[in-house]
Order: C-alpha cells, then sequence, then structure tokens
C-alpha cells in the first residue's frame, strides 16, 4: 500500500452522497409501482431483480424449523450469547420518563415506543444474519409491539442463519422482499406486508434512496453508504493488528473505505507490508483489493492532534484508536460512528458481540446521525401541567406574547382564565 502525506490524503474526504440522478429516478419508479400495485409489484421486481418466483411473501414455521436443523448448533450458541449481550445494552441505554413541578408548573416528557418497525437485512454479496440482531434488538428494547424484518430470497430461500437470528430475536414476522421494493412496502403496506410507523437497517444504495424518498411517510435511522474504518494508531500498535482490522472493512465492498493515520513512519511501512501479507491470504482478496486501491490509505501524520483533526473531518463510521492511551484522545473526536479503544478492541467485537449497535452512519454523515439505538423507536412527548395560581403568575406574559404575534385567540385561551379569576 501507498504510503500518503496528509495533502495528498485530502481526496479521501470525497464520498458520494446520495444524489445519483438517474439511480433516484429507478427508485422512485419502484417505490411508486409498489405503493401503487402492492403485492404484484413486489413479484414482478423479485423475478426481476432477484430472479426469485415468490408465492408466499411470508417466512413459515416450517422454514424456521429447517433453518435450526440447517444451522451449527455451536453458531446457534453464538447467537444467543450476542442477543443477550446486545438486547441487555439497549436496555441499560433507555432514556426514562422525566416530569418536574415548579412551583406549579408541571413540565417534562414521557416516552412512547413505536406500534410497529420494519427492520431491512441485506442478503447481498454476504449474509449479515448479525444485522437481525442489530435492527431488531433495539426495538425490543425500546417496546416496540410488532417487529417486522424484510431481507431478499435466492431462489426463494431466506439463509438459514438469518431465519435463525430472527427467532432468536423474538421477530413477529421474516418478508422475502429485497432492495427499494422491500422499503415502499414497509412504508406504504402492501396486501402481505405490513406498513410500519419506523424503518431501520442498512443496505446498498438503492435502499438508501428509498428509505430517502418515504421519509416523512415513516420515519427511519439513517442513511447509510459503504461501510468504513479509520484507525489512529501510534508507535504503540502492533502492525498486524492495524493491517487485519483495515481489511476487516475492505472485504465488504469495493467501496468500503479502510484509512490509516500514523505519526510513526516504521508503523507505516510495517503495516503497508502486513496489509499486503494478509490480502493474498483472504477468500474476499478481490474485493479487499479494490477495495484499498481506491478507497483507502496509510496516511503519515505529524501528531496525534494532527490525526484526530483530520478524523474529524472524515467522521468514519468505524474509528479505532490503537493508540497507548486511547483515553486521551477520545476527548479530541467529534465525529465518528463508534469509537473502539486501545490495542485489543478490534472493530469485529462490536460488529459481532460487546452490545452497542453495528449500524452506523457512513459518509461523513456521522457529523449528524447516531448509531441505531433505542431512541430511534420510542417518541418524547411533551407533558405540561399549571396550576391556577401558576397560570395566573405567567398569563400576562403569554398574552402579551400571543397578542404581538397577531394571534388574538391564543391570547383570549389565557384570558378567558385570568378573566374568571378577577370575577
Amino acid at each position: 500500500m501507498n504510503i500518503l502525506t496528509l495533502q495528498e490524503a485530502e481526496n479521501l474526504l470525497e464520498r458520494g452522497g446520495f444524489e445519483e440522478e438517474q439511480l433516484v429516478s429507478a427508485v422512485k419508479d419502484i417505490v411508486d409501482t409498489v405503493r401503487r400495485d402492492g403485492d404484484d409489484a413486489l413479484r414482478f421486481y423479485a423475478e426481476k431483480f432477484d430472479q426469485t418466483v415468490i408465492d408466499e411473501f411470508a417466512v413459515t414455521e416450517e422454514e424456521f424449523e429447517e433453518a435450526y436443523r440447517e444451522a451449527d448448533p455451536s453458531v446457534v450458541e453464538s447467537i444467543r450469547a450476542s442477543v443477550k449481550n446486545i438486547y441487555e445494552y439497549h436496555r441499560r441505554a433507555l432514556r426514562e420518563d422525566h416530569v418536574e413541578d415548579r412551583d406549579g408548573r408541571e413540565t417534562g416528557f414521557v416516552i412512547r415506543p413505536v406500534e410497529r418497525a420494519g427492520i431491512y437485512v441485506p442478503g447481498g454479496t454476504a449474509p449479515l444474519f448479525s444485522s437481525v440482531c442489530m435492527g431488531v434488538l433495539p426495538a425490543k428494547a425500546a417496546g416496540v409491539k410488532e417487529i417486522y424484518v424484510a431481507t431478499p430470497a435466492k431462489n426463494g430461500k431466506i439463509n438459514a442463519l438469518t431465519l435463525v437470528a430472527a427467532k432468536e430475536c423474538g421477530v413477529d414476522q421474516v418478508f422475502r422482499v429485497g432492495g427499494a421494493q422491500a422499503i415502499a412496502a414497509f412504508a406504504y403496506g402492501t396486501q402481505s406486508v405490513p406498513k410500519v410507523d419506523v424503518i431501520a437497517g442498512p443496505g446498498n444504495i438503492f435502499v438508501t434512496l428509498a428509505k430517502k424518498q418515504v421519509y416523512g411517510q415513516v420515519g427511519i435511522d439513517m442513511l447509510a453508504g459503504p461501510s468504513e474504518i479509520l484507525i489512529i494508531a501510534d508507535e504503540s500498535a502492533n502492525p498486524k493488528f492495524v493491517a487485519a482490522d483495515m481489511l476487516s472493512q475492505a472485504e465488504h465492498d469495493k467501496r468500503a473505505r479502510s484509512i490509516v493515520l500514523t505519526d510513526s513512519k516504521r508503523l507505516a511501512e510495517a503495516v503497508s507490508a502486513e496489509v499486503e501479507r494478509q490480502l493474498a491470504l483472504l477468500p474476499r482478496s478481490e474485493i479487499a483489493s479494490c477495495s484499498l486501491r481506491d478507497n483507502g490509505g496509510i496516511v503519515f501524520v505529524k501528531d496525534m492532534q494532527e490525526a484526530c483533526d483530520f478524523s474529524n473531518r472524515v467522521a468514519p463510521e468505524h474509528l479505532e484508536l490503537s493508540v497507548s492511551e486511547p483515553e486521551k484522545l477520545l476527548p479530541l473526536i467529534r465525529n465518528a460512528g463508534a469509537v473502539f479503544m486501545g490495542h485489543y478492541t478490534p472493530e469485529p467485537i462490536g460488529d459481532y458481540f460487546a452490545g452497542p449497535d453495528h449500524i452506523l452512519p457512513t459518509g461523513g454523515t456521522a457529523k449528524f446521525f447516531s448509531v441505531l439505538n433505542a431512541d430511534c423507536f420510542v417518541r418524547k412527548m411533551s407533558v405540561i401541567r399549571y396550576t391556577k395560581e401558576a397560570v395566573l403568575a405567567d398569563g400576562a406574559h403569554v398574552v402579551r406574547l400571543a397578542e404581538n404575534e397577531g394571534l388574538q385567540a391564543h391570547a383570549n385561551a389565557v384570558k378567558a382564565r385570568l378573566d374568571q379569576e378577577s370575577v
């Protein structure tokens, strides 16, 4: 791999957006057709895009049972352990109702979950059954009553581990629907797929553009692009670890992004050599090689402050602080989807097991989007209660403000109470 200067690395800041005109138009056609034709449109697109004829969209109990028979029992055990960690983390992170009474002025909020959530699970070059857990369990922890999963089917069949993960997470139903058409089905409902209140989960550019289009009809978690990792590493980092962590993202997709920032020339050279060695052994080496060539790099910086400044500009999905004292750098980090601290916290720990979610903002959107969490599936409702004494004390201010906006009926609603007390 080439070792770049910070100036040479400026092009790594450039990422594609979600405005590709031709794709936007194609996705709009899909969404509009599903909205109009329901299940017939879903069957048409399943045959067109997935070369799959679908009779029934909903997965049957017999198919779940078959999935458990196919699955390696040790993998099922690992899924169960992961489910436990993820669910418990999201339960701990829940917010609580908060209402305070200050001299007869009771204000605050109560939290309520949405009724229905739709979780999209990709089914492209790799069966990402872990995304079932990461999408479903925040919604379950939030108290959502009905949770549905949509995922593409190959030859009418869904990956066995995807179905096992869905069952272990307590999903209400799994539908064999993929792509933009799945998002449209969740947004508007069809004869088979229920309309939901929030759609969450990662997907390709068609899925992302569909989520962008239906936002407002339903809530969404975020707009996500290709996976990415940025690693800040100092002299204490192990080049074998750093190279492995770069490749853990590069194997996802040819558009995935893997960047290392280091102030150690020795480490930069060692990581470059180690990447080449490990790359040759990877089953998905062609994908990873393309990703590193087009979107990756090892960048030499003068110090850790410069590394953090550049990282904040990138706003990476995954940020590893592979340094001797990561807690000293954390206060300098403003923009990242998730931060992995120290030499023994590789990004896949978060992908599968630690508890915090792996559905994260990408493409620089960590500057304004958050990691998927239970808050995505709840709403805050304001609560206000005034006593008679409080409205008498504050009423004149409210009347004055309303009248100066030209909203006399607003003012009158308060005046009615003030006048009643003056009689």
